[in-house]
This record gives C-alpha cells, sequence and structure tokens, in this order.
C-alpha cells in the first residue's frame, strides 16, 4: 500500500516558478548527523519538542513559507553535544578543583605499568615495615641488655670495689671482666682487672670527677670508650666513693667498669639476622604480590582487550561481567551499558545516513519531474512551438498542474519540517468522534459508492461513542484523518467498505491510564508485513514505479505518525479481519507534559 501525499492544493500563482535554490550544506544534515546520545529512532514517530532539522533539509525554503524548516535546527553531533550544551574542556586545561591532567611528557612513574607500581609498592612497604621493625627491636634488645648489665653493677661493683680497696692488687688472677680503678684524694691511681678482658675490649677512659660531682653520680652508671685492644668496645662504669673504716672519711673515688662487649655483638648478629629476614620476606612477598597483582587485576587487562578491539572497530565486544559488589564488576557493568548506547548509536547513525541518502534521491526524483516539465514547457515557448491558443492553454495547464505537485509536495516537507522543529501544538479538548463523523461524509462525497460507517471498536454501530475527547490540536488531528481517508480512496478499489472504529482502551505497550483508540479498517488488498515495516518512512511507497497516478509523494503516512507523536500517541498498523489494513491510532485523553518523549511508533 503506497502512502500519498495529503492532497492539499499548493498556493501556486499561475506562470513561471521561480528556481528551487539546495539546501545550505549547515541546515540539511537534520537526520543523517549520527545521534549516539539516543536511541535509534523509528520512522513515522516524532518526538514532541525535539530540536532536529526535516529529513533531507527544508526544500521549501525558497518557496516564500513561513520558513519553518529554516528555523529547524540539527540534531547533536556525533559527540552527544547539543548547540547548547556547554563545552567540555580538553584535559590539560585548568579546572575548577584538582591539577590539571597532563596529555605529554609524562614523568617516568607515570610510564610505569599499574602492575609493576602495585607490586614495587607492596614490596617496599614490607621492606620499610620489616626495617623499621628491625630496627626497634634491636634497640629495645640492646636497651635491655645494657639495663641488664647496669642491675649487675648495682648488685656487684660495691662488693668489687670493696675486695679491691682490701686488696690493693693491681692484677684479678681469677678469670673476670671487671675492671675496677681506685682514685686517690692523692692524686694516685689503682687498677684492677683481668689482662685477657683489657686486651680484647681496650682500657676504659674514665674522666675525673670533682667530689661534688661523684657525690651526684654514686651509683649511677654511665658509659664510656676504651683505648687499646683488639676490639675496642665501650665500657659501662659506675662510681662509688671509697670511706676508710679508721678515720670514716672518704680517702678516694672506685670506679667499676664492664665491658658492653657481648652486647653489641649480639646486637649486630640480631641486626644482620632481621636485614637478611626482611629482605627475604620482602622478595617473597613481592613474589607473591606479583602473583596476586596479576590475577587481581586480569579483569582489566581483559577490558583493555577489549577495549582495544572495540577501538579497532569490532563494536560487538562486550566485558566479562563480575559481582556488582566489586569495583572491577561495577566498571564492567557501566562499561557494557556504555557499549550498548554506542552500539546503538552507531546503529542509528547508519541507518540515519542510510535514511538521509535515500530522503535526497526521492526528493529529487520527486522535484526533477516538474521541474523538468515546466522548463521543457517554458523552452518550446521560447522557440515558438506554441502557435495556437490550444496548444498556449495545454501548455499552461500542464505547467499549472507541475507547480501544484511541486508545491504539495513543499508543503508536506514543510509540515514534517514543522513536526520535526518540534514546536509547541495546541493542547485542548478535541471530541474525535466529531471528526470522525466529518471523516465519515468526506470520504463518502469521494466515492458514494462506498459504504462507510462510524462504528465501536466491537464492530457495532449502536457501540460507536457519541463523544470521545482528547487533549491535543483539532487542526492537526483533521490533517491525521485527512490523510488516512485519503489513503484508503487512493489505494483500494471503488465500493470498498470501510469502517471508522472508536473507543477507548489500554495501550498497546502495555501499562499507563486507558487512551483514545481510532481505528481506520479497510477492506482492500492490503500490505505485506515487508511493507507495513516501511510504511511511515518518508517517501516510501510499495508501488516503486514512481508512477504519479498510483499514488502520491509517499509523504502522507510519515507526516500522520509525526503528528500522532507530537501527541504523545502511538500508530500502527495490522492486517484486517477479513482482508484489507486497520490502522490503530492510540492519543491520550489526559493533559501531558509537551517535552521530548521516546518514540511510540
Amino acid at each position: 500500500m503506497s502512502t500519498p501525499s495529503s492532497g492539499r492544493p499548493a498556493g501556486a500563482s499561475g506562470g513561471a516558478l521561480p528556481p528551487v535554490p539546495p539546501p545550505p550544506p549547515s541546515r540539511s544534515s537534520g537526520p543523517t548527523t549520527s545521534r549516539p546520545s539516543s536511541t535509534p529512532r523509528t520512522q513515522g514517530a516524532a518526538r514532541p519538542g525535539r530540536k532536529a532539522a526535516p529529513s533531507g533539509g527544508d526544500p521549501g525554503s525558497g518557496s516564500g513559507g513561513s520558513g519553518g524548516a529554516d528555523r529547524a535546527s540539527g540534531p547533536p553531533s556525533a559527540g552527544g553535544h547539543g548547540p547548547d550544551a556547554p563545552p567540555v574542556p580538553s584535559p590539560d586545561e585548568p579546572r575548577p578543583y584538582g591539577r590539571p591532567v597532563p596529555t605529554e611528557n609524562w614523568g617516568w612513574f607515570a610510564r610505569v605499568p599499574l602492575r609493576a607500581r602495585l607490586v614495587a609498592i607492596i614490596a617496599l612497604l614490607l621492606a620499610a615495615g620489616l626495617g623499621i621493625t628491625a630496627l626497634a627491636t634491636t634497640t629495645v634488645v640492646a636497651q635491655y641488655l645494657v639495663g641488664q648489665v647496669d642491675q649487675q653493677l648495682d648488685l656487684t661493683a660495691s662488693a668489687v670495689a670493696d675486695e679491691t680497696f682490701r686488696g690493693n692488687e693491681s692484677r684479678s688472677t681469677l678469670p673476670s671482666e671487671y675492671y675496677v680503678l681506685i682514685r686517690w684524694n692523692n692524686g694516685a691511681e689503682t687498677p684492677n682487672y683481668w689482662d685477657p678482658v683489657v686486651e680484647r675490649s681496650g682500657t676504659p677512659q674514665i674522666p675525673t670527677f670533682m667530689a661534688q660531682e661523684v657525690a651526684t653520680r654514686t651509683g649511677t652508671p654511665f658509659t664510656v670508650s676504651s683505648v687499646g685492644g683488639t676490639k675496642p668496645a665501650e665500657w659501662r662504669v659506675v662510681p662509688y666513693p671509697v670511706i676508710s673504716k679508721l678515720t670514716g672519711e672518704t680517702v678516694g673515688t672506685a670506679y667499676v667498669a664492664l665491658p658492653l662487649s657481648g652486647i653489641h655483638e649480639t646486637v649486630k648478629v640480631l641486626g644482620r639476622t632481621l636485614a637478611v629476614s626482611a629482605l627475604g620476606i620482602a622478595l617473597i612477598g613481592g613474589a607473591v604480590a606479583y602473583l596476586a597483582v596479576q590475577r587481581a587485576l586480569r579483569p582489566l587487562r581483559e577490558i583493555e582487550e577489549t577495549a582495544a578491539d572495540i577501538a579497532g572497530g569490532d563494536l560487538t565486544r562486550r566485558i566479562r561481567p563480575a559481582p556488582p559488589s566489586t569495583e572491577v564488576g561495577s566498571l564492567a557493568a557501566s562499561l557494557n551499558t556504555m557499549l550498548n548506547h554506542i552500539e546503538r548509536a552507531f546503529a542509528a547513525s547508519e541507518a540515519s545516513e542510510a535514511r538521509m541518502r535515500r530522503f535526497v534521491s526521492d526528493a529529487s526524483h520527486e522535484l526533477r519531474t516538474p521541474l523538468a516539465t515546466v522548463r521543457g514547457y517554458g523552452e518550446l515557448y521560447r522557440m515558438g512551438a506554441l502557435t495556437t491558443p490550444e496548444q498556449m492553454d495545454d501548455t499552461m495547464r500542464r505547467i499549472e498542474d507541475s507547480a501544484t505537485r511541486m508545491g504539495t509536495l513543499v508543503n508536506d516537507l514543510l509540515a514534517l519540517a514543522r513536526l520535526d522543529e518540534g514546536r509547541p501544538i495546541r493542547h485542548e479538548p478535541v471530541n474525535l468522534a466529531a471528526l470522525a463523523r466529518d471523516s465519515a461524509g468526506d470520504l463518502h462525497a469521494l466515492d458514494p459508492t462506498r459504504p462507510v460507517r462510524v462504528v465501536g471498536l466491537g464492530g457495532g454501530a449502536a457501540d460507536a461513542p457519541s463523544e470521545l475527547t482528547v487533549i491535543g490540536d483539532e487542526d492537526r488531528l483533521r490533517q491525521v484523518l485527512a490523510n488516512l481517508i485519503g489513503n484508503v480512496s487512493q489505494h483500494t478499489p471503488a465500493g470498498t467498505p470501510v469502517e471508522i472504529a472508536l473507543g477507548t482502551g489500554a495501550p498497546q505497550e502495555g501499562g499507563g491510564a486507558d487512551v483514545a483508540v481510532l481505528e481506520v479498517r479497510d477492506h482492500g488488498p492490503g500490505i505485506t508485513p515487508e511493507q507495513a515495516a516501511h510504511v511511515f518512512e518518508r517517501f516510501y511507497r510499495a508501488d516503486s514505479s514512481r508512477n504519479r497516478a498510483s499514488g502520491g509523494s509517499g509523504l502522507g503516512m510519515a507526516i500522520v505518525a509525526a503528528i500522532v507523536g507530537a501527541h504523545q500517541g502511538h500508530i500502527s498498523v495490522a492486517p484486517t479481519q477479513g482482508g484489507g489494513l486497520t490502522v490503530h491510532v492510540e492519543l491520550p485523553t489526559r493533559r501531558y507534559d509537551d517535552g521530548s518523549s521516546p518514540d511510540r511508533t
């Protein structure tokens, strides 16, 4: 079944027509521009409030019309940003917060892969932690062992000093690590030590203290260095006053010392052991971290490979799902959703480009024939081939027919352009039943032999509502019925019965409040399922011969679908029971938002 034009006469005046300029390149990219930020749009369901330009530009812009198509703006660009969208700053531009993101001249750390960074950070943290632990352990152990020496001096130093004072020997014959030095008040010194200890750890350098200093330091250990010895070591020294038992006076000071060489050796061995252990643990931890990071980042590697395949042109690739509670799972779900949108956007872009090419071809063909006719008859007149009044009248009639044909096509394109532009329509209560009865009378006037009835959805004339109120633009809804009735008149044989069914019911898509239903049922030859899939496309006609007698320009059903979409309605076609075609239209009975809505065709 073909889709004729609305059949309205063009307001063209007689005589020559002005040339039709080609649409400017900047205003002819309506449907051809890709729309990655929206879902693919089915022909025949215009979106109210959408700011897209009409398909194929505005052929009527040069005909002195209202210029509605000239004001139609193109859809958003492939980047998904409309003309009013704020510009997206480049990564290296200053931002209101944070630092600029460099796009070149990266530092060495930025060039290191994430896996290597994580492994290095884990290994360094292990090494640093174990190093701090080793340092703390050796410090605590050293302090503890020195405390043990101090405790030993506190318990034994006084007795060792008394023994030295009574014996007055400078050398000890028994093995002992004690070094005792008595400084008499007359300046003499009496040392007492075991030679192997001094030969190994050296002689402690004990400073000379005044009597007041000795009184404050009595019983308090302090550390001194040593000289000589094969392995000089520090000594721990504690002073005690030497008191004469005869006079009770202080006759000198005894310094009792113990070497710290054993403690130093113990701390060194402990430190080396902890250092080697820390290094081994850090290496083992780094290896385990490498394996763990490799396993943990495997999904990111898959995401990277998938992104590379998509960049290579394979838009069907998807990321393997993961638990949504994880970061990788959440990222995979978001990326898969984004990839679905991108794939649909590219499909919509390709379909839009195909429709644009077909639109330009069809519009050029539709306009070429009448223009060639006007030009041909103009050349005949210029060459003097029209010599009789009858020839002149026939030529003028043919030129007027061609002008009418072009005017009808331009008016249809202008109507589609205004609907695509999303101009607001009136939201007024309209009695759809009255419009249906008027259309039935119009169809009967066109073909008195055709039975035309207004019935209910069940098929009975008694069930037809006397009043069915919808919210919309009465003139637009009249145009819907006029195009549908003209379609039936054009493409069904004379005398074919037609019913216009009215009623209310649930939307075919399900959900929502009841809607008003209008069905135009004919009992003609009908159309095939393949034709039904394209019936709302612009310039589509079931008869591919483009014979003017077999139908209009192929814009009538496209205009119907655009008007229904502007009313937030739904339109579809289905076979009539017993043969023929039924056009099913749903319109809202309540007020609705005039904003953009999903396609409902």
